[in-house]
């Protein structure tokens, strides 16, 4: 896969914190490929050295240039020096705040622990706030007169789930209200706020998790008027929307990419529709 000459991208910085896998590593393809300049963050190391590796091998010849930082979103100053980097190349125009845990001790009201209630809300929605601070500051500091921050909500933020993450549901909730306020506020700056709402995904974490058990895998796909999971780069394909001039008028919305799910009562009988390849597995 080569870069496109004046891509939708062409000429801007990127800052993706959850880079090195899932729909953060699918995005930082496409906005390389779509000639923006990226910084590519994650806690870890070597996740992000092997996540960069990815991006060269399938845009080789990307316009923008490219870098990883390795930052923890619930620390302010890692924050701070993850933006300075895209600083170095004249500010940011584009955050993707994509990092977030669900930890697999979160439950409900009862059985969720405060300790992973914290931990939760400090990754999941202060290193939000933390990522659009940060954005803005940099955006101010190089006279941007547009700019687009988008934060990865969920739709459970929207919809219930009789198998509670409690902690981790609350917290998506908080980055749709925060990023509708953002919106408002920074409109007439030109800065845009927009809440990626992703369905669950095929991922080897999920797909891992639900095994052979059938009935496990069939309450969760029932759901689905496609039949099937979404896939990391159908997530992607929204941000690089979202990130590009394309969706100018787009701002403080809850942007659901979920096959129609929350939209669905009775869902079709028959085969599942075939999901597109993603492009780093």
């Amino acid at each position: 896969m080569g870069s496109i000459a004046g891509g939708r991208l062409a000429g801007k910085n990127a800052v993706v914190t959850g880079a090195a896998g899932g729909i953060g590593l699918e995005t930082c393809v496409l906005f390389a490929r779509e000639g923006a300049s990226v910084v590519m963050a994650d806690i870890s190391g070597p996740a992000l050295d092997k996540g960069i590796a990815k991006v060269r091998e399938l845009v080789p010849s990307a316009p923008g240039q490219l870098a990883t930082c390795i930052c923890d979103v619930s620390k302010e100053s890692d924050v701070a020096a993850l933006v300075a980097q895209a600083d170095g190349w004249g500010g940011v125009d584009i955050m993707f705040n994509n990092a977030g845990i669900m930890h697999a001790d979160d439950a409900d009201a009862v059985d969720t622990p405060d300790k992973i209630w914290d931990l939760t809300m400090n990754i999941n929605v202060k290193g939000v706030w933390y990522g659009c601070k940060h954005a803005v500051l940099s955006m101010r500091k190089f006279g941007k007169k547009k700019g687009s921050i988008i934060n990865t909500a969920s739709v459970v933020a929207l919809v219930g789930s009789a198998t509670p993450q409690l902690a981790y549901t609350a917290s998506k909730g908080a980055v749709l209200a925060l990023t509708r306020e953002l919106a408002v506020v920074h409109a007439r700056e030109g800065f845009r706020f927009n809440a990626l709402c992703p369905a669950p995904l095929n991922t080897p974490l999920l797909q891992d998790w639900l095994g052979d058990d059938h009935a496990k895998r069939l309450r969760r796909e029932i759901h689905f008027p496609s039949g099937r999971f979404g896939e990391a780069i159908e997530q992607a394909q929204a941000v690089l929307f979202l990130a590009s001039d394309e969706s100018s008028f787009v701002n403080g919305t809850d942007f659901v990419v979920d096959g129609g799910m929350t939209k669905a009562y009775v869902t079709p009988e028959g085969p599942p529709t075939q999901p597109p390849a993603n492009l780093t597995r």
